[in-house]
């Protein structure tokens, strides 16, 4: 029996949607449930996906074999987001060891990407509505590969049967949700391109939304072929050469070739941890920003936030000043750790924090420069436009073994260009457009052939003092992801609320001279403190954050998804 503490908009969603498995039982989301055994339990944007897992769990499957289930469903269901043609950072938590594993499955620009291939005929920056939908978007994807590293390492059962839920969804379609109904009412300019546009069209010739079927036979034959070969379905054979075809193909048709598909590899990393509070916070390395949220985190450790509280004007604009001296020197300092030297070591150095945080004062500084850490290079003018989009889950099994994945396609929809009824990336888009500095020196984050592009997503792993599992967090939301999942770690670990709670807390994103957020779900006092102190709250930009996040709570668990989503924590029994 699987008890499903939450489900978000069910009415709207099919029945499958949450209760495909008889005797569910809803309870409060922030109601933690005993630890005495370990429960499994799987936190997911959409519902069908997190059964997907659920089921897999059910099965006697390990968080690495569901982690797979959970994402093929979700490339159906939710391919704003994430997908089969994306990539991911994957967290992994090991209980045999206690021990932190990162999988990054960042897409990679191909062999003959070119450093100008963002600039048009004048040597000018590509507008992004322009580049988005090119064909050079694309990067090599790698979140199968590195889920498919993950289960050759922990899976538990065979790679053939993870993949039927996702096909017989495919297959027999499925409701368009609310929200995947929403941003098919936007105008996206993916929206626009021939394979989206007839993939979401209705018999009538317009366009589908909410409560509409929505079938895709050719993404099920697809996940029988990957159910049937392996990751070889995607890198090579018919599918490795329409996705070049697809690349390839005008407008600016990219540089893709079938050697790149065939070449790509995940990579095995070790992760970047360091002391906040009473745990022991491991992030993906550099090209995720992983280390800039870990200097967030201890950024904040070093004023009083913790003896506020979320109806303090003052802790949120602790949080914003905060939060714009870690974007400052994220930006100026970060990309792909493999090709440009990123001052990990420096960021998080203690005298260097220290010096840091002195520079929060009683009001809002004019502008906030990046400090310079040991290690650093000369401090960079960032060129890059990061898109928000992306979709993040968590997944534990019965040994203890948790995953904590963010996974994306980059922007909404990718490209719009589709093979074998899955959406190309169009992550590529987040190199820098310009590929030098005004002095002209090299950008960090300029495209180069393998290179993968610097991003926001850090899904994290919290330890205990004993080196234990302790949680889980991580979000989707481009440049907002640091400040979404720092919100809701200061909420529910500093201010105690519970995870639900906290997450339902409003979002503040403090990124050079403009501080955004959600301004209706503020209390007026705090905008009016804001101001007071500097900050002439605006309205945020961009999709709304995806947060998923766990925590261990005196031996219990407590688990909860965004509300701006449509998400769901399932738990089944230990």
């Amino acid at each position: 029996m699987v008890l499903t503490r939450m489900c978000a908009a069910l009415a709207a969603l099919t029945l499958a949607s949450c209760a495909p498995v008889p005797a569910t039982v809803e309870t409060p989301a922030s109601a933690p449930f005993a630890q005495q055994e370990i429960a499994p339990f799987v936190i997911a944007a959409n519902p069908l996906a997190a059964q997907a897992g659920m089921d897999v769990l059910e099965r006697g499957g390990s968080a690495a074999d569901a982690a797979l289930a959970v994402q093929a469903m979700l490339s159906l269901v939710e391919p704003q987001s994430s997908g089969m043609g994306g990539g991911a950072f994957l967290n992994y938590y090991d209980a045999s060891s206690d021990s932190v594993i990162i999988y990054d499955g960042r897409e990679t620009a191909p062999a003959q990407g070119s450093r100008t291939m963002f600039l048009d005929a004048e040597g000018e920056p590509l507008g992004y509505r322009e580049a988005v939908v090119s064909g050079r978007a694309t990067g090599v994807p790698g979140a199968v590969a590195a889920l498919a590293m993950l289960h050759e390492e922990h899976g538990a059962l065979p790679w053939s049967g993870l993949f039927d839920a996702a096909i017989a969804t495919a297959e027999d379609g499925f409701a368009i949700s609310p929200r995947l109904g929403r941003f098919l009412g936007i105008d996206f300019p993916q929206l626009a391109q021939p394979d989206a546009a007839a993939y979401f069209a209705a018999p009538d010739g317009t366009r589908k939304g909410a409560g509409d079927r929505l079938e895709n036979p050719e993404y099920a034959d697809f996940l029988r072929r990957l159910a049937a070969n392996g990751i070889s379905a995607l890198y090579e054979g018919s599918t490795a050469a329409e996705i070049v075809q697809r690349t390839r193909a005008a407008p600016r048709g990219g540089a893709m070739t079938m050697a790149d598909l065939a070449t790509y590899r995940p990579i095995r990393r070790e992760p970047v941890c360091n002391a906040w509070r009473e745990y022991r916070v491991c992030a993906p390395p550099p090209p995720s920003s992983g280390a800039a949220m870990l200097e967030l985190l201890a950024l904040l450790e070093r004023t009083d936030i913790a003896e506020r509280g979320p109806d303090d004007p003052q802790a949120w604009y602790l949080f914003a000043e905060a939060s714009r001296l870690m974007y400052a020197d994220r930006d100026a300092y970060f990309g792909d750790g493999d090709f440009v030297d990123v001052p990990v070591e420096g960021l998080l150095d203690p005298a260097y924090l220290d010096s840091r945080a002195s520079l929060i004062g009683p009001v809002a500084a004019e502008n906030v420069e990046p400090g310079q850490p040991a290690g650093a290079k000369l401090a960079m003018e960032d060129l890059t436009h990061e898109p928000a989009g992306t979709s993040h889950f968590i997944v534990r099994d019965r040994h203890g073994n948790v995953l904590s994945i963010t996974t994306t396609v980059e922007s909404i929809f990718g490209t719009g260009r589709m093979v074998d009824g899955f959406f190309l990336n169009n992550q590529l888009t987040d190199f820098s457009f310009n590929p030098l500095q005004p002095n002209g020196d090299e950008a960090p984050n300029a495209v180069a052939p393998g290179k993968r592009p610097r991003s926001s997503m850090v899904p994290l792993i919290l330890l205990d003092a004993d080196g234990q599992f302790a949680g889980a967090i991580g979000s989707a939301g481009g440049n907002s992801i640091p400040a979404y999942v720092g919100k809701t770690l200061v909420a529910a670990v500093d201010w105690g609320l519970s995870v639900q709670d906290a997450l339902a807390q409003p979002n503040l994103v403090a990124r050079g001279n403009r501080i955004g957020g959600e301004v209706s779900r503020f209390d007026p006092a705090i905008v009016e403190g804001l101001a007071e102190r500097g900050f002439d709250l605006q309205p945020g930009q961009g999709e709304d954050s995806g947060v998923h996040a766990v925590l261990i709570r005196n031996g219990e668990v407590d688990g909860g998804y965004d509300p701006r989503r449509e998400g769901v924590v399932l738990v089944g029994e230990p």
